[in-house]
């Protein structure tokens, strides 16, 4: 089965209909029969996922030539939360990425540090659940890596990460989580630069997730630090991320 069959066999699994996809966010989101497939869907849709793909198997790579003219951003696009205010304020001079949790040597370090190490450019297809797609060159440290260099304890399942953003614009942030072993898969990098650039607010600046094997929702945004942990379920309302938690998408996000 190839890679697009894939996609097309999984995005059916989730859904149900590419149509129901294609008719907007806001629509599905109050689709009782959505939420409530997106919410039981995790454990076969994950079984469906490893079964049918092989956990080293790359996402679709494009030519620059492909590129979309324009890369449209969605989520949160201007963070007015105090603690990323405070970073804008000197174009993220400030700016420290934290790893800790379930590792041995705590990392903190600044975007600079970052473009520093060995890094990985990537032009892939970013699919939202809203229905819409576009292709995007991005550049940026393999998550492998840093988790590598803080030093895993053998007790870590699952790699959280922890935004700046607060979609309700009250104290909640954004939060998202994958496998641990999802973090060594090649395409999974942190990214500072998109086409060329490095990241403008609306994508995401200074750093965010590129996960190229999961839905847009899973890419998470303005992070501030990445943990490891052990479970989820101790972690805001349970389900693994804010999405999850409160519109009752699906967890594995994956394509």
């Amino acid at each position: 089965m190839s890679t697009t069959d894939r996609r097309r066999f999984l995005s059916q699994v989730l859904i149900g209909s590419g149509a129901a996809l294609l008719a907007g966010c806001d629509k599905l989101v109050n689709s009782d029969g959505f939420t409530s497939l997106l919410a039981t869907a995790d454990d076969p849709t994950d079984k469906a996922f490893h079964a049918l793909t092989p956990e080293d198997a790359l996402s679709q790579e494009f030519t620059e030539a492909e590129l979309s003219p324009v890369f449209k951003a969605n989520g949160s696009t201007n963070p007015r939360t105090p603690e990323y205010l405070a970073l804008t304020a000197n174009n993220f001079a400030d700016y420290k990425l934290a790893v800790g949790g379930l590792v041995r040597n705590p990392l903190s370090l600044s975007v600079d540090e970052l473009r520093a190490m060995p890094a990985r450019t990537q032009i892939t297809r970013h699919d939202c659940v809203e229905g819409w797609s576009c292709i995007g060159k991005w550049k940026g440290t393999p998550l492998g890596q840093l988790i590598d260099r803080a030093g895993p304890l053998p007790n870590a399942k699952f790699v959280l990460f922890r935004c700046a953003d607060s979609i309700d614009n009250d104290n909640s942030r954004y939060y998202e989580s994958i496998y641990l072993r999802e973090a060594y898969h090649p395409q999974t990098i942190i990214a500072y630069d998109m086409n060329d650039k490095p990241l403008t607010i609306p994508h995401g600046a200074p750093l965010r997730l590129r996960a190229e094997r999961k839905l847009g929702y899973k890419q998470a945004k303005y992070i501030l630090a990445i943990e490891l942990v052990d479970r989820l379920d101790n972690i805001g309302k349970g389900k693994g991320g804010y999405w999850e938690d409160d519109q009752g998408y699906q967890w594995h996000g994956g394509i």
